[in-house]
C-alpha cells in the first residue's frame, strides 16, 4: 500500500518507490509536517523538539505550554489570522468581518486510483497506478471546512496535492487566498532555483541560496507568463545533476500564480504555491465548494537529473493526452518568418512545394488568413477566410497541399480581438474592459472575456467551422499579450475578484470541447513562445512552442532551462534563417539543425530561398530527425553542461534499456591551441560496448561513462556536435 496510516498516532504516510511524505494530526487535531525525504520507515516525529520561542504565541488549547506555536511548528497548510505569522497557504473574510481560519483534523478517507479536479487539468492514472488520501480539516469556530487531497503514484516517485475548500454554514465566505501547497521543511540548509525571464527569452535558470525572509516568484499577467514559470526547485548546496537531494513542484494552471518560500525565524522554510492572490476574491456561499488547481512533487536523492526524469515521465505519461500523446510529431514547416503577412495563395504553395520536395510532413498557416488582416492591427475574432489572399478558400488550398503529399496546419489567437473587427463592432461588451474606463491594449489588441459562455459558445462555432472546412491536422493556439482590466458583465461588482479564475477556467472549457470534438488534430499551444508553458496547457495541447526566440545559441539556454521540468516531447523548436530575425546571429545551417532537433522538429523560413547545399542539408537534416526522433522522444533526457556558465551546451538521450545513445549540443566559440574537449556520458550499461557512428571506434559504457568521449574540435564558433552510440 502506498498510503500507510498508524490510526493509534494519527499518522499517515504517503511513500512512493525510493521516497515518503508523512504528517501527523497531534493532540490538538493540528496537522504537522513530519517528512519529505528518502524513505525511513519511521515515525519522524522525534525530529520536532521545539524551544518556547518569543513573540510566538501559543494555541488556547496548549494552556502554559508555551513551546507549542503555530508559529513555529511544521504544518501541513496553514491559515492566516491565528498566530502563525508566516506565509499562509488560506485565507478567508467571514460574515461578521473577521480572517481567521484555524483548521484542525476531523477525518480521513483513503481510495484507489487517483482523484481528479472538475474544471481543472490534473495528473491521470489507472486505479492500480496511484492512490488517493484525504484529510478533512476544519475551522475551529467557523463553517469552513478544508479537504486535502495527496495521491500518490509509487512508479514515478510523484505526490501531488491540491484542496478543496467547502463552506458548510448558511452566511457567505469569501477566500483570498487558496493556495494548492503548503510544504514546511523544518531542517537543513537549502537553495532554490526558479525560471525567469521575458518574451523571447524565456525559462533561464537561477539558482540562489535562502536568506531569512520571504522570497518570491509569480505571475499577475493573467498567464503563467515568459517573465516567471510556475516551477520550482529546492536544492541542498551540494545537490549536482547526479548528487544531492532536491525538491521539485511544478503548478498545473496556466493563470496568475504565486510560489513564496519563507526562511523563518528558526530557519525553517515554508513553500507556498498557488493561484496568485492579489487576482483572486472568491465567494463561497452555504454549499459550495471551491477547488484549488494541482501541484506535482517529487524528490530525488540522486540529484537534479533524477529528479528531471520524475517529472517528464509524469508529464509526458500522465499529463498529455490523446493521439498525439506519444506519437511521433510531424515535421513541418510554418511560414511566418517566411512571409508574415505578406502572403497569398501563390506564395504559401510555392513554399509548400519546396518544403514537399524535401520530406517535410506538413505546412502551417500563421496569422493573416482571417478576416482584414494585412498587419496586427485588426481582424482578431473574425475567423473567417480572407479570400483576397486565398483565392479559393481554405479548402482548395488544403487540398493542393495534400496533394503533395502533406499535411495542413493554421493558426489561431482564439482568445483576443481586434478593435477594427466585425466581431468588437457587433459585441464590445465581450472584449475585457472596465467601464468607463479606456482599455490597455498590447499589441493593438484587446482580450476577449473567457469568463462569459458566449464568448466560449462563439470561438467553439467558428473554429468548429475551419475545422470542419477542410482537412485540418494541426491548430496552433496563440496568445499574443498580458491580461489587464479585469472586469465582466457575468459578475455583480463585489464578485469581480473571481474573474481572473474564472477566465482560465472558460479557457480550460473551451480547449475541453475542441480537443474532444477534433481527435485528430494535433493542438499547439503557444502565448508569444513560451509565455503560457505550463502542465495545464500541456493537458490538451501535448507540445508548446518553446520561445519566439529563434537564434540557435539563445535556444540553447531556453531549452536547458525548460528541461528541467519538461519533456523534450513538448517543446515546440524550428530551424530559422540567418541572420536570425530575433538577434541577428549568423549560425551553421547544421547548428540550427541541431539544437532544434531538441524538440519537436521543424522550419522557419522559406526554403527557396536557400541555396542548393543548404537544401541537401534541410533533407539530411530531415532524415537524422526520423531517424533518432524515437530516441530524443522517447529516452532518458541528461545535461551534459550548462550553457549559462561554460562554454558548450550538450545533451544526451539514452535509450530507456541503454542500447543506443545520442550525443547533440553546440561548442560556443573556437579557441587556437587547445586539448580537444571531453564529456562524460551518463545512462549507458557498463558492461555493454558501444560503436560510434561513422567509425570503427568501439568504447565500453564503463568508459564513455567515467572517461568520457572527445568531442570535435571547433572549427568557427557554433560548432555543432552530433554523435550516435549503438550497442556493439
Amino acid at each position: 500500500m502506498a498510503i500507510q496510516i498508524d490510526a493509534e498516532k494519527k499518522i499517515f504516510t504517503l511513500e512512493t518507490d525510493h521516497t515518503m511524505y508523512q504528517m501527523q494530526a497531534d493532540a490538538y487535531g493540528v496537522l504537522r509536517h513530519l517528512w519529505y525525504g528518502a524513505k525511513t520507515g519511521c515515525d519522524m516525529s522525534y525530529l520536532q523538539d521545539y524551544p518556547d520561542v518569543g513573540f510566538s504565541g501559543n494555541i488556547y488549547a496548549a494552556g502554559n505550554d508555551r513551546t507549542y506555536s503555530l508559529d513555529t511548528l511544521p504544518l501541513e497548510y496553514a491559515g492566516a489570522g491565528v498566530g502563525d505569522f508566516r506565509v499562509p497557504a488560506v485565507a478567508a473574510v467571514h460574515a461578521d468581518g473577521s480572517s481567521a481560519l484555524d483548521l484542525r483534523y476531523y477525518s480521513h478517507t483513503v481510495k484507489p486510483g487517483k482523484y481528479g479536479i472538475e474544471g481543472l487539468p490534473a495528473v491521470y492514472a489507472a486505479e492500480d497506478e496511484a492512490e488517493t488520501l484525504e484529510v478533512v480539516l476544519r475551522d475551529t469556530a467557523s463553517a469552513v471546512e478544508v479537504t486535502l487531497l495527496y495521491a500518490v503514484l509509487p512508479a514515478l516517485d510523484l505526490v501531488t496535492r491540491c484542496a478543496r475548500i467547502r463552506n458548510l454554514g448558511e452566511t457567505p465566505v469569501t477566500l483570498t487566498k487558496a493556495a494548492s501547497l503548503c510544504l514546511d521543511i523544518s531542517r537543513g540548509s537549502w537553495e532554490w532555483v526558479h525560471f525567469h525571464g521575458r518574451h523571447a527569452m524565456e525559462r533561464q535558470m537561477e539558482r540562489r541560496l535562502l536568506f531569512h525572509g520571504i522570497q518570491e516568484i509569480g505571475s499577475t499577467r493573467g498567464t503563467s507568463s515568459h517573465h516567471q514559470n510556475p516551477t520550482v526547485l529546492l536544492c541542498t548546496p551540494d545537490c549536482t545533476e547526479t548528487a544531492g537531494a532536491c525538491i521539485g513542484a511544478a503548478l498545473v494552471y496556466s493563470g496568475s500564480h504565486q510560489t513564496r518560500l519563507e526562511c523563518d525565524q528558526l530557519g525553517q522554510v515554508r513553500m507556498v504555491m498557488g493561484i496568485h492572490p492579489d487576482l483572486f476574491r472568491w465567494e463561497l456561499k452555504a454549499g459550495e465548494t471551491f477547488s484549488t488547481p494541482e501541484v506535482m512533487l517529487s524528490y530525488s536523492d540522486t540529484g537534479l537529473e533524477t529528479l528531471s526524469h520524475h517529472f517528464h515521465q509524469a508529464i509526458r505519461e500522465h499529463i498529455c493526452r490523446g493521439k498525439y500523446q506519444l506519437a511521433e510529431r510531424p515535421v513541418l514547416i510554418n511560414n511566418w518568418e517566411a512571409t508574415y503577412f505578406g502572403f497569398d495563395t501563390e506564395k504559401i504553395l510555392h513554399i509548400a512545394e519546396e518544403a514537399a520536395r524535401l520530406g517535410v510532413d506538413m505546412l502551417v498557416l500563421d496569422d493573416g488568413w482571417f478576416g482584414k488582416r494585412d498587419d496586427d492591427c485588426s481582424g482578431l475574432g473574425d475567423w473567417f477566410v480572407n479570400e483576397t489572399k486565398l483565392s479559393g478558400g481554405l479548402h482548395d488550398l488544403v487540398e493542393k497541399i495534400k496533394g503533395m503529399g502533406m499535411r495542413f496546419g493554421i493558426w489561431f489567437e482564439p482568445e483576443m480581438i481586434s478593435e477594427d473587427s466585425d466581431l468588437y463592432r457587433k459585441h464590445p461588451d465581450w472584449a475585457i474592459r472596465i467601464p468607463d474606463r479606456a482599455p490597455m491594449r498590447s499589441r493593438y489588441q484587446l482580450v476577449l472575456d473567457m469568463a462569459n459562455p458566449e464568448v466560449q459558445e462563439y470561438l467553439f462555432r467558428v473554429m468548429s467551422d475551419v475545422l470542419h472546412s477542410a482537412d485540418i491536422s494541426y491548430v496552433k493556439w496563440d496568445m499574443n499579450r498580458s491580461i489587464s482590466d479585469w472586469y465582466t458583465r457575468t459578475l455583480p461588482a463585489d464578485r469581480q475578484g473571481e474573474m481572473p479564475h474564472r477566465y482560465v477556467l472558460g479557457l480550460y472549457a473551451l480547449l475541453e470541447r475542441l480537443t474532444a470534438a477534433f481527435p485528430d488534430v494535433l493542438f499547439e499551444g503557444c502565448s508569444g513562445g513560451g509565455g503560457r508553458f505550463d502542465a495545464g496547457m500541456l493537458y490538451y495541447c501535448p507540445q508548446i512552442w518553446c520561445s519566439d526566440d529563434t537564434d540557435a545559441y539563445e535556444r540553447t539556454k531556453i531549452q536547458y532551462g525548460t528541461s528541467f521540468f519538461y519533456p523534450v516531447s513538448a517543446v515546440g523548436s524550428h530551424v530559422s534563417t540567418v541572420p536570425n530575425h530575433q538577434t541577428g546571429r549568423i549560425t551553421p545551417f547544421e547548428t540550427r539543425g541541431t539544437v532544434a532537433m531538441a524538440g519537436s522538429f521543424g522550419y522557419e523560413l522559406d526554403l527557396n530561398l536557400l541555396s542548393d547545399g543548404e537544401k541537401q542539408e534541410v533533407a539530411e537534416q530531415i532524415r537524422q530527425f526520423k531517424t533518432y526522433g524515437p530516441l530524443i522522444h522517447n529516452g532518458k533526457y541528461y545535461r551534459l553542461t550548462n550553457p549559462m556558465a561554460e562554454d558548450a551546451a550538450l545533451w544526451e538521450f539514452a535509450a530507456q534499456d541503454g542500447s543506443e545513445v545520442l550525443v547533440q549540443g553546440m561548442l560556443f566559440h573556437a579557441e587556437a591551441n587547445v586539448l580537444r574537449r571531453t564529456v562524460q556520458l551518463r545512462g549507458l550499461d557498463a558492461e555493454k560496448r558501444y560503436r560510434l557512428d561513422g567509425t570503427e571506434q568501439v568504447y565500453t559504457g564503463a568508459a564513455l561513462m567515467a572517461g568520457g568521449v572527445l568531442l570535435p574540435k571547433a572549427w568557427g564558433d557554433y560548432t555543432p556536435v552530433t554523435m550516435h552510440f549503438s550497442e556493439v
